[in-house]
């Protein structure tokens, strides 16, 4: 009834209100049907766009957000953002939770402090936005691996924002709680003294560091000093970044000149070319795909096997940087997208490798593999077509016996690959 003109309902498909039936295009559905609606704000109070829940919980999705627009861009935007503001003069704090539901819970027990993210892991978008509002914020999340696994990324996205005055802790929920759940049964000032307990950004750092080795013995204290470097790295100047090579210092048993005079020494291959490094210049082919997969999720690397000759051979722009960025975590697997991006500080391609890494990612996390794999076979299958297209190009007569072979291979590849 909303959409009686095509001019109307182009307006609603566009903000993801209505949705065509593929086999009926002049029909239409309700995104958000049977759902109860949460308008979401941006910091002004413009609603830019909804959040659904499902009524009866047998139906699924149970969450469902307005898609990615014009004006709405779930990597960047906090639902409850506008409403924390206008409900305190001046947010002396913030609380990170997952979903709306737990935002609403805790503001109708008093806490009104709290704001989510909407389907997506905490962004760099979303800590610089969180710090433009506060001093401190708190990131709420589940006490299971996957909730440590999404804490130390927020984690990561934070430390380059750790500027003077600003302060980060991470607090987990007990098994099968949620911020919704915890407050119910608590009530808000038990659950205010949790978020007391909150461990600070460097205990969880240093906690997290130090369970990957065993720092009873040197090697394992020295272990511990080459996986801080690349993240300490990425905290800017200050008194912050001091007292991190101290703890670093204490935990590892050493002293703390000795700590900061620690470079990052990549071995000569591992270092990034010194020439002149180009990116795709379109952000979605194949090659910046995969280099945002990769920056995102670094362990994808290991999906690719040494020495790829099918890369090697692609002359497209980027691959060169692509296959660096490999090679460097076939030497060094442990790094993170900060220690990673580190190495190439003093490359040209370096602004274009950061914009990539703060790219937000809408696959679930169990959908990455196959993703990083899909660009990798395009980029594989845009080789073969450009050998190709400069083979026929060549009169065949003009070609060598080796050059036909491989024609002949490229060309039944080519077949194999689009058939797949």
């Amino acid at each position: 009834a909303l959409a009686t003109t095509p001019a109307q309902q182009k307006w609603l498909m566009e903000a993801g209100l209505i949705v065509s039936r593929e086999e009926k295009t002049a029909h239409f559905y309700d995104r958000f049907r049977n759902r109860i609606i949460f308008p979401i704000r941006d910091t002004r109070g413009r609603v830019i766009g909804f959040g659904g829940r499902v009524i009866d919980n047998s139906d699924t999705p149970k969450y469902l957000n307005s898609p990615e627009s014009a004006l709405f861009h779930k990597g960047r935007e906090l639902y409850g953002l506008y409403e924390a503001k206008k409900a305190l003069r001046h947010c002396e704090r913030l609380l990170v939770v997952e979903g709306y539901m737990d935002v609403v819970m805790l503001a109708q027990h008093g806490i009104h402090y709290a704001v989510a993210t909407l389907g997506t892991a905490a962004t760099p978008q979303h800590v610089e936005k969180l710090f433009r509002s506060t001093t401190e914020v708190i990131f709420c999340f589940d006490g299971d691996n996957a909730g440590r696994t999404a804490a130390w990324r927020a984690m990561q996205h934070t430390l380059p924002a750790m500027r003077e005055g600003r302060q980060a802790r991470f607090m987990f929920l007990p098994d099968g709680e949620d911020p919704d759940s915890l407050v119910q049964k608590l009530g808000a000032s038990a659950f205010e003294r949790l978020l007391e307990e909150a461990l600070p950004l460097s205990t969880f750092l240093f906690n997290h560091l130090s369970e990957q080795t065993d720092i009873s013995n040197l090697d394992g204290r020295a272990r511990l000093v080459e996986l801080a470097k690349p993240l300490l790295a990425t905290v800017p100047e200050g008194i912050f970044k001091h007292m991190l090579h101290q703890e670093l210092a204490q935990r590892a048993r050493v002293d703390p000149r000795s700590v900061t005079a620690v470079r990052l020494t990549p071995s000569r291959r591992a270092r990034p070319p010194t020439q002149r490094s180009t990116l795709p210049g379109g952000g979605r082919s194949p090659v910046a795909t995969a280099i945002a997969l990769l920056l995102h999720k670094p362990a994808l690397a290991a999906e690719v096997p040494p020495q790829p000759t099918w890369l090697q051979s692609n002359g497209s722009p980027g691959v060169a940087i692509l296959l660096e960025l490999i090679e460097t975590l076939h030497q060094r697997p442990h790094l993170t997208t900060g220690a990673l991006l580190e190495f190439w500080r003093e490359n040209d391609a370096y602004a274009s490798l950061l914009k990539l890494s703060q790219r937000t990612i809408l696959s679930p996390e169990e959908g990455l593999k196959m993703e990083f794999l899909g660009a990798l076979k395009l980029i594989a299958q845009q080789g073969i077509e450009k050998r190709v297209e400069v083979l026929l190009n060549t009169p065949f007569s003009e070609l060598t016996p080796e050059e036909r072979a491989e024609l002949s291979t490229a060309l039944a590849t080519g077949k194999s690959m689009r058939k797949e």
